[in-house]
């Protein structure tokens, strides 16, 4: 019985406590206390009470433009809102640190946390790419600018990442018309990615399937277009089977490349 009345005690003391804390939080909100805000600011920043740091540092930044402290206040306000990973509103503040700041020792860090910024917000593959240009972009100004960076690693590996991001996608909406039986716009889709992308991981399947949508367009086409249309599924073959001879694809690739030289057989026999 004595030990549950502790408990109960120990629980509504802490509640008190806490509620005294959110009190004390909210009356700093209210105040014109702006150098106590700051410090409360980074305060919870150091204690990762992201969302109450941010706040605190947007009711200052304005206070203190034009002050020694600015861009530190800048810094932190950026920092708090990575820390929510709120990377958009994060990258703007680094980016906004970085134009109005030049001088600042955040400097080097906040051009690479913008462009870093873009990279967490660069989605799969299947999606718009926007931010993944917008990456391999700043990534790629932040290695002009500081050329001797320990960053300019991780930045040329995340441009590598966000390179095969976008063959990945080329690929993909190449393929999309493969899979919705466009063939001729798949033909012409899938050449673009290869011209684009000549060394991409995906070169075998990229030629592959310009071979069978070759095939494939030849064998719905109407009979004056067949002979052409199977003739350059044949071309097509010649080029896949001779960069990939033994890939995963070659067994069916040759069955395509049969039928179709059967096509043209017939063809000249009866002409």
């Amino acid at each position: 019985m004595f030990k549950n009345r502790v408990i109960v005690v120990v629980v509504i003391i802490g509640v008190i406590v806490l509620l005294g804390g959110c009190g004390e939080y909210e009356k700093l909100l209210k105040s014109r206390d702006f150098k106590k805000k700051y410090e409360t600011g980074v305060e919870m920043y150091e204690k990762e009470e992201y969302v109450k740091a941010a706040t605190l540092f947007d009711q200052v930044a304005n206070i203190y433009r034009g002050t020694t402290k600015a861009d530190t206040v800048k810094y932190y306000q950026a920092k708090s809102y990575y820390g929510q990973r709120d990377y958009m509103m994060a990258g703007h503040y680094f980016s906004e640190l970085s134009v109005t700041y030049p001088n600042s020792e955040f400097l080097e860090e906040s051009d690479f946390m913008t462009a870093y910024c873009f990279y967490k917000q660069s989605p799969r593959a299947e999606l718009d790419q926007d931010n993944t240009f917008r990456t391999i972009t700043a990534m790629q100004m932040f290695m002009v600018k500081y050329p001797s960076s320990e960053r300019v690693k991780q930045s040329q590996e995340i441009i590598i990442e966000m390179s095969d991001k976008l063959v990945e996608k080329s690929f993909i909406s190449a393929k999309l018309y493969f899979d919705l039986g466009y063939y001729k716009s798949a033909i012409l889709a899938l050449r673009n990615s290869l011209i684009q992308y000549p060394d991409t991981r995906y070169r075998e399947e990229l030629m592959f399937y310009i071979l069978k949508s070759s095939y494939l367009l030849a064998d719905l086409s109407v009979p004056s277009k067949q002979k052409e249309r199977f003739q350059a599924a044949v071309d097509e073959y010649y080029s896949f089977i001779g960069e990939f001879p033994n890939g995963p694809h070659t067994r069916e690739a040759k069955r395509l490349y049969e039928t179709s030289s059967k096509y043209l057989e017939s063809q000249n026999n009866e002409s």
